[in-house]
């Protein structure tokens, strides 16, 4: 099994030709570049936002003029063939980011392509042999990993406060949201054939790539899932056991049909001298125990929760730094959950 993982470690693209100035085209213009990527892009120096592409010419149009970008397109290889675009992000669905990163790096464009990498692990491997072919980075989104709070829980860590590591425990729960009672008229994240899963295979990612970013890949999973609140077709809840290379066992929780006072977002560390516990997405206070007692740390984010690691990017296409957040970095979150939702 570790066999399979040596590639991670071995390939790491570079671009022959280093780039000053990164114009980026975007494909798609959904929420998450309105919060927490689109503007980034303009506030980093050497980088600014050239083209923006959606399928809907009014969602494009609409936000070229509001965020100033010169151009839009209704076509995904009209905006990667525009030679005023040099790099590509991919802010579309899960079930498209293969085709479009595929597409961008066979036109000799880096990409950054919004988590998880793809749909399935399959099209991660399909991703990965096309960056290797051309020689072209391709970088995704977890962009927690530079984020001024997970790089504290990893110092607490690998300092020794809490001594060695021996149990990893992911617990998260949350109520239905509105939009999951509409039947019909479901969000995109509950439609498998575009998410990849349910709700699971949309947060997880960020949660998994943060302990394989701390701890080594996962070379082991199992899990069970179920659909126990029956508004859609897709799993609600899942349990998973895993084990990570060096031996580390951890085990996980997932249900998003639970009772509001069940509301949890919790990973605990567990140490031979100490305990560490921190949150994924509510950035709570991270909660330290040891033999001295318990201590709370507070520890702010930037604006942009994106901005460091799109900085990271830039900087890696600017030949001034490197960016180790690529696809296949990414591709053994895939695994993990394809392997603990059954689907090889």
């Amino acid at each position: 099994m570790l066999q399979r993982y040596s590639f991670f470690r071995i390939f790491v693209p570079k671009l022959i030709l280093i780039m000053k100035i990164i114009k980026w085209g975007f494909i798609g213009c959904g929420e998450v570049t309105e919060k927490k990527s689109g503007p980034a892009f303009n506030e980093i120096e050497g980088s600014q936002i050239e083209a923006v592409m959606s399928r809907s010419e009014q969602k494009a149009c609409s936000y070229a003029e509001r965020h100033g970008v010169p151009k839009y397109y209704t076509d995904a290889q009209k905006l990667i063939d525009d030679p005023d675009v040099n790099a590509v992000y991919i802010a579309t669905p899960p079930s498209s980011h293969a085709t479009f990163a595929i597409m961008a790096m066979k036109a000799g464009k880096p990409v950054y392509v919004e988590k998880p990498l793809a749909a399935s692990y399959d099209d991660c491997a399909r991703v990965n042999r096309i960056s290797e072919q051309t020689g072209v980075p391709c970088f995704v989104a977890y962009y927690r990993r530079l984020l001024p709070y997970f790089l504290k829980v990893k110092d607490i860590v690998e300092s020794g406060t809490i001594g060695k590591p021996v149990n990893i425990q992911v617990r998260f729960a949350v109520p239905p949201r509105e939009l999951d009672y509409e039947g019909g008229n479901l969000p995109w994240r509950l439609q498998p054939d575009i998410a990849g899963g349910g709700y699971f295979y949309d947060l997880a990612p960020h949660q998994l790539d943060l302990l394989q970013w701390m701890f080594g890949v996962i070379i082991e999973a199992r899990g069970y899932k179920d659909n126990r609140g029956g508004f859609y077709e897709a799993e609600d809840t899942v349990s998973a056991c895993f084990r990570f290379e060096n031996g580390l066992p951890g085990s996980g929780s997932w249900c998003f049909v639970a009772h509001e006072s069940a509301r949890e977002d919790r990973i605990e560390i567990i140490g031979d001298k100490g305990l560490v516990s921190f949150s994924v997405f509510d950035y709570a206070p991270i909660v330290l125990h040891t033999s001295e007692g318990t201590q709370t740390i507070t520890v702010p984010n930037p604006p942009y929760v994106q901005f460091p690691l799109i900085k990271n990017v830039v900087r890696h296409l600017q030949g001034l730094g490197v960016c180790d957040c690529t696809s296949l970095s990414a591709t053994p979150v895939n695994w993990a959950m394809d392997r603990i939702l059954g689907k090889f």
